[in-house]
């Protein structure tokens, strides 16, 4: 079953372009998506938060964090977000 999950994260010091190329490139491949804010992310996918967690470890450093919540349906509200995310949401939350 396909659900929604917002995807946050920090990388810490030293972290390059490429480091975030990598990470962003993998998330994106979770399946369908959308960026409110710089590094949060919305996907649609079939796995489930530890899976995506344990995916994306895969892509980051010991001193970086990562936070994957399952938002499928829940109430949300925005200011200033991008009108084309903003439709996104209204479409796959």
């Amino acid at each position: 079953m396909k659900k929604t999950y917002l995807i946050s994260y920090d990388l810490g010091m030293p972290e390059t372009s490429t480091d975030y190329a990598k990470l962003i490139s993998h998330i994106k491949s979770l399946g369908t998506w959308a960026t409110p804010l710089k590094s949060q992310w919305f996907v649609v996918s079939e796995k489930t938060t530890s899976e995506i967690r344990t995916e994306l470890q895969n892509f980051i450093d010991a001193n970086d964090k990562i936070l994957v919540i399952d938002v499928t349906k829940d109430a949300w509200a925005t200011w200033g977000i991008d009108k084309a995310v903003t439709s996104w949401m209204k479409d796959n939350i």
